[in-house]
C-alpha cells in the first residue's frame, strides 16, 4: 500500500515577503540601464524646449530645435566619454569617492563651459571648413548636423564598448568628411587643421613630460627624503599655489574675458598674489593635517588628498571650458549660417548654446561616466593620491594652456598621456634611481638589490608598471577615430542632402 504523501507547509508571511523582495531587485537590475537612458531622453526633450524658447520666431527654426537635441545627445555622450579622464585619477587613487568625484566635475564643467568656453567653439565651428565654399542654400547647416550626429553616434559606441576615446578627434574628423563630401578637399581650411593635429600630437607628450618631471620633484623633494612630513608640510602648500595661482590668472586673462577685460601683466599679478595667499591659507591646515602622521609614504596620501581634489575641480574647469566646443561649436554655426550670419572667428556664441553644451556634458558624466572611470584610473598603471595629483595638475595645466590658445586639444589624449608618463617614468626611476636604491637598500637592507634588479628579467617584467595591453589598445582607438568618424560623417552628409537639399 503506497504511503500517503507528505503534506507540504504552507509559506509564511515572511518567505512571501522575500519572494517580492527578490522581483523587486531583479527588477531594479534590468531596469536600471534602462532609467539612464530615459533620463537621458528627457535632458534631450527639455534641450528641444529650451531652444524652442529662444528661436520660434526666427527662420528654420525647425532645423536648430533639431540640431540643439543633437546636439544636447553629443553633449551627453561627451560626459559619458570624456569627462571621465578628469576625475579617473583621483578614483582610482582612492582620494575621493565616485559620487563625489561625479558631483565636483559635473558642477566645474559647467563653470568652464559658461565662463570660459567661447574661444575654442569659434575655432571649433569656423576654421576646419570654409562656409563661403559650399554650395548655395544651407549645405553648411546640413554639413554641421551631419558632424554632430556622426561624432555623437561613434563616442555612443566607443563608450558602451569601454573604449576611452578623443571625442575632439571624432568631431573635428566629422566635419571634416562632411565639409570634403560636401564642397571637396579644396573647403577644407588646411593651415588651421595642421595646427589643431599638431596640438593632439604635442598635448599627450606635454601632459606626459609635465606628469613626470612633476613625480620627480615630488619623490626627490618629499617621498625619498628623511623626514618626508616635514618635507610635506614645506612643499604641499607651495604646490597647491601654483595650481590656484596658474588657475587665476588664467580665469583673469581668458576665462572671464567676456565679463572683464584684464591685461596679461595684470593676469600674471593677479595670478602671484593668489599663489601667495594660498600659501598663506594652505599651510596652517597641511601642518594640523600632520599632526599625529607617522612618518611613512603612507602618510603623504593623506596630505595630498585636497591637493588632488582641488586639481580634479580645475582640470574639470579647463574640460568644460575647451572640450564644450566639440558639442555647440556645430551647433553654434548651424544657428548663425540660418539665420543668415557670416560665421567668423569672433561670432558670438550664444548662451543658450553653451547651456545645452554645459549641462548636456554634466548629464552625460552623471548618468554614464563611471563606466570608463576606472579603465583611465585603475587599468593602466597603479595610482596613489601623489601620482593622481601629478597627472590632474598636468592634464590641467596643458588643457588650460591650449585653450588660452583657441586650440580644441584632445583631454583624453591629455590625461591618458600624463598617466602613462607616470607610469613610464615610475618604470625609469625603479631601474636607474641612486636616491632609491640607496633608500630601498637602508629599509630592506639587501645590499644586492641593484645587481638583482639589473640581472634578473623576471625582476625587470615584474617592475614594468605599465600595462602594455592598455597603451596598445588606446593607441589603435586614437588612430582610428578621425578616419572612420570623418567616413562615417560624408555618408551621413550624402543622405541628409538628397533628403533636403
Amino acid at each position: 500500500m503506497a504511503k500517503p504523501r507528505p503534506r507540504l507547509e504552507k509559506p509564511t508571511l515572511d518567505e512571501y515577503l522575500d519572494k517580492v523582495t527578490l522581483a523587486e531587485q531583479a527588477t531594479q537590475h534590468v531596469l536600471k540601464p534602462w532609467a539612464g537612458v530615459g533620463l537621458g531622453l528627457l535632458f534631450l526633450i527639455v534641450s528641444m524646449i529650451f531652444a524652442a524658447a529662444y528661436v520660434s520666431e526666427q527662420p528654420g527654426y525647425l532645423i536648430i530645435i533639431a540640431a540643439a537635441a543633437i546636439a544636447g545627445y553629443m553633449a551627453m555622450n561627451i560626459g559619458a566619454n570624456d569627462v571621465t579622464n578628469n576625475v579617473g585619477a583621483a578614483v582610482g587613487s582612492r582620494a575621493i569617492t565616485m559620487t563625489a568625484a561625479l558631483v565636483i566635475a559635473a558642477v566645474f564643467e559647467v563653470a568652464g563651459a559658461v565662463f570660459a568656453g567661447g574661444r575654442v567653439v569659434s575655432t571649433v565651428e569656423a576654421a576646419i571648413v570654409d562656409a563661403a565654399q559650399m554650395p548655395a542654400g544651407l549645405s553648411f547647416v546640413w554639413v554641421m548636423m551631419a558632424a554632430l550626429m556622426s561624432a555623437a553616434v561613434w563616442i555612443n559606441i566607443a563608450t558602451w564598448s569601454g573604449a576611452p576615446i578623443s571625442t575632439t578627434h571624432s568631431i573635428v574628423g566629422s566635419i571634416l568628411g562632411a565639409g570634403v563630401a560636401a564642397a571637396g578637399f579644396s573647403a577644407v581650411h588646411w593651415v588651421s587643421l595642421a595646427g589643431i593635429t599638431a596640438s593632439w600630437m604635442v598635448s599627450p607628450i606635454l601632459g606626459g613630460g609635465i606628469a613626470a618631471l612633476l613625480l620627480a620633484f615630488v619623490k626627490t623633494f618629499i617621498i625619498y627624503r628623511e623626514d618626508k612630513i616635514d618635507a610635506a608640510i614645506f612643499w604641499t602648500p607651495i604646490l597647491i599655489a601654483a595650481m590656484t595661482g596658474a588657475f587665476a590668472a588664467y580665469l583673469a586673462v581668458i576665462g572671464l574675458e567676456k565679463v572683464v577685460d584684464v591685461s596679461v601683466v595684470n593676469g600674471v599679478l593677479i595670478g602671484l598674489a593668489v599663489f601667495v595667499l594660498t600659501i598663506a591659507a594652505a599651510r596652517p591646515w597641511i601642518i594640523r593635517q600632520a599632526q599625529g602622521l607617522d612618518n611613512r609614504n603612507q602618510s603623504l596620501r593623506k596630505l595630498f588628498q585636497m591637493p588632488l581634489i582641488l586639481s580634479a575641480a580645475l582640470l574639470s574647469f579647463a574640460h568644460g571650458a575647451n572640450d564644450v566646443s566639440n558639442a555647440v561649436g556645430p551647433l553654434s554655426a548651424i544657428v548663425a549660417n540660418v539665420n543668415g550670419l557670416a560665421i567668423l572667428e569672433t561670432a558670438h556664441v550664444p548662451l543658450w548654446v553653451m547651456l545645452i553644451g554645459a549641462f548636456g556634458i554634466s548629464c552625460g558624466l552623471l548618468l554614464f561616466g563611471p563606466k570608463l572611470i576606472r579603465v583611465v584610473g585603475e587599468e593602466i598603471t597603479k595610482l596613489n593620491p601623489m601620482r593622481a595629483y601629478c597627472v590632474a595638475f598636468a592634464t590641467a595645466i596643458t588643457v588650460l594652456l591650449a585653450t588660452s590658445l583657441g586650440l580644441p586639444v584632445s583631454t583624453t589624449h591629455t590625461a591618458v598621456g600624463a598617466v602613462f608618463g607616470i607610469g613610464f617614468f615610475r618604470e625609469w626611476y625603479t631601474r636607474n634611481s641612486k636616491r632609491r636604491l640607496e633608500y630601498v637598500r637602508q629599509k630592506t637592507g639587501h645590499m644586492d638589490f641593484e645587481r638583482r634588479v639589473e640581472h634578473s628579467p623576471e625582476e625587470l617584467h615584474r617592475r614594468r608598471l605599465v600595462r602594455r595591453s592598455h597603451f596598445m589598445t588606446i593607441v589603435a582607438a586614437w588612430i582610428i577615430t578621425v578616419p572612420f568618424s570623418a567616413l562615417l560623417s560624408a555618408v551621413v552628409y550624402s543622405i541628409l542632402a538628397a533628403l533636403f537639399i
